[in-house]
């Protein structure tokens, strides 16, 4: 029986996302035309490791994920998470309204 704890789970559209950045490295390592034990040898890990996050699996480190893009040379699309931040920027705003009082006659 395997064990299965409440981490290793994920929402249905996060799992979505997980394989889509997955085949995104993967595709980022065979544009390079690298093997996966080679990126496995650069990044300083297991090949077992680079086939999981091709794969989606939650259960990397994110430090694993840096290594990788570095193996990669693509170290610095990190930084374009949450880059955006749309409804923030739109929270911020509405904090920074001033309450306009009608005024006295």
């Amino acid at each position: 029986m395997s064990k299965r704890t409440m981490g290793t789970k994920l929402p249905r559209k996060l799992e979505d996302k997980m394989h889509t950045v997955g085949q995104q490295i993967k595709l980022a390592r065979l544009r390079r035309n690298l093997s996966i034990a080679q990126v496995a040898e650069r990044a300083t890990c297991s090949p077992l490791t680079i086939a999981r996050i091709e794969k989606g699996v939650p259960t990397v480190s994110i430090g694993i994920y840096l290594r990788v893009l570095y193996a990669l040379q693509l170290e610095d699309d990190i930084l374009l998470l949450a880059q955006k931040d749309e409804m923030g920027r739109a929270l911020q705003d509405l904090a920074l309204k001033h309450r306009e009082r009608a005024s006295k006659k």
